[in-house]
């Protein structure tokens, strides 16, 4: 019988050294791909959680927490439409995320194609405390969120200083809040001061306004908050006064008209995603 031929070339001494590094460069690289893994896992911690906020008739995330899409990289997910029972309906945008800071403390939905950037506190605020400036895609500043303010204490009001303001929307929220003097509940506001235009401002407020004869010499943008948050704003200004000619206007929006206002808040996409946004700031840790 003929043995069968085989086409393999005969294994030298150099044959079985080449393979022996190739088999050696295989386990080196799944050893560093495995740290690099691990790596991976471990750096993800301090980033902050964006959930998509689900479609109607779809079970949300628990509150504090990410939901089982979520991405713990700091980069959006895909979000579905926006949900039903949004506090502000006329909101135009289709899709929305939720941003939760890497600490957990805080959450809030925007827009999926809002940017968020977390920058140094306030002067004067506490340690540890929270600045979350939110941009639309082309960078434009929408609100700032920041925590540990020191709350303002009532100011008389030079009669001579005040300026005519009037509130074209004031909406309860749900936030918490110190019961104490000069604080009411706190509500989404938007309020125009009058200067040499009318100069609208729109967050979150839970302090009274120092004003006699429909006038005030400036309106505060801050709720009061219980101990582990302190003082917080979630609004386009803290401290509304009407700015002089020579100064920069924005972030407050300016109008020829009051009439003009008011068509803004009624009818204006950025607005209703804004009032949307903060109103649905949520604390998960006092």
């Amino acid at each position: 019988m003929v043995a069968a031929s085989s086409t393999e070339p005969p294994r030298t001494p150099q044959h079985h050294a080449r393979a022996a590094r190739g088999r050696s460069a295989v386990r080196a690289a799944a050893a560093l791909a495995l740290a690099l893994a691990v790596a991976g896992c471990g750096a993800g911690s301090a980033a902050p959680t964006w959930t998509p906020v689900p479609s109607a008739g779809t079970a949300s995330a628990a509150p504090g927490g990410p939901s089982a899409g979520a991405s713990s990289s700091g980069a959006p997910t895909a979000s579905g439409s926006a949900s039903g029972g949004t506090p502000s309906p006329g909101a135009t945008s289709a899709t929305w995320k939720t941003y939760t800071d890497p600490a957990k403390k805080v959450r809030f939905d925007l827009p999926a194609d809002w940017i968020v950037q977390s920058t140094d506190p306030a002067a004067g605020a506490a340690p540890g405390s929270l600045h979350i400036e939110v941009k639309k895609a082309d960078g434009t500043f929408v609100a700032a969120l920041q925590t540990g303010l020191p709350v303002p204490t009532s100011a008389p009001c030079d009669p001579a200083q005040a300026r005519p303001y009037s509130v074209l929307n004031s909406v309860p929220v749900t936030v918490p809040f110190a019961d104490g003097p000069s604080v009411i509940t706190p509500r989404f506001v938007f309020r125009v001061i009058q200067g040499y235009k009318y100069f609208g401002s729109f967050g979150l407020t839970a302090l009274a306004t120092s004003a006699q004869d429909g006038k005030a010499c400036r309106l505060l943008n801050i709720v009061p908050g219980p101990a582990g948050i302190g003082g917080y704003s979630f609004a386009d200004s803290v401290e509304v006064v009407p700015p002089s000619p020579q100064a920069q206007v924005a972030p407050l929006s300016s109008f020829d008209t009051l009439a003009q206002a008011s068509a803004y808040v009624r009818d204006s996409g950025d607005f209703a995603d804004a009032q949307r946004m903060i109103m649905s700031l949520a604390f998960t840790q006092n």
